[in-house]
């Protein structure tokens, strides 16, 4: 079975402002700085930020699950402003998903604002269908959510 979630998530920050962070390493020292207690803490396993990085996501405590995830960057438009990641171990994997990726798009709204498009796209067994409803963009929005505010108030 595949499926996909989507959420649009609106923040008061232009495209681009928030691409320059979304595009490249400072989303994970941002995740690290703003975010331990609901994403966790990011760490590079190997790579500069671009296609083929390879990064480790340490959940929170009482998150369930192995309590951590690897994903690998699979796409990074500058253009489009888009970037995916694939979970390659842990995470929902561990939970018997066979594929899962994550899709960011950073869309234009107006000169002072965007909207964070988050896409999780997903593959699993027919016989495990019914783990379908773990499949969550909430933490992805939080995120959106937490890096526009701090963007939006370090302006000059």
């Amino acid at each position: 079975m595949k499926g996909q979630v989507t959420k649009d998530t609106v923040v008061e920050v232009p495209a681009n402002t928030m691409w320059d962070v979304y595009g490249c390493l400072e989303l994970g020292r941002l995740v690290d700085q703003l975010l331990p207690d609901v994403i966790g803490r990011i760490e590079i396993l190997e790579g500069d930020g671009s296609v083929g990085t390879l990064v480790k996501v340490t959940f929170p405590p009482g998150t369930p699950g192995t309590g951590y995830m690897k994903e690998r960057f699979a796409k990074i438009d500058d253009e489009k402003r888009i970037r995916e990641t694939e979970i390659v171990e842990g995470g929902y994997k561990d939970i018997g998903f066979d594929a899962c990726l994550a899709r960011m798009e950073i869309i234009e709204k107006d000169d002072k604002s965007s909207v964070v498009r988050t896409t999780i796209e997903y593959e699993i067994d027919d016989k495990l269908a019914d783990l379908a409803f773990q499949i969550t963009t909430k933490p992805l929005e939080i995120m959106a959510e937490t890096i526009g505010k701090y963007l939006s108030e370090k302006k000059p």
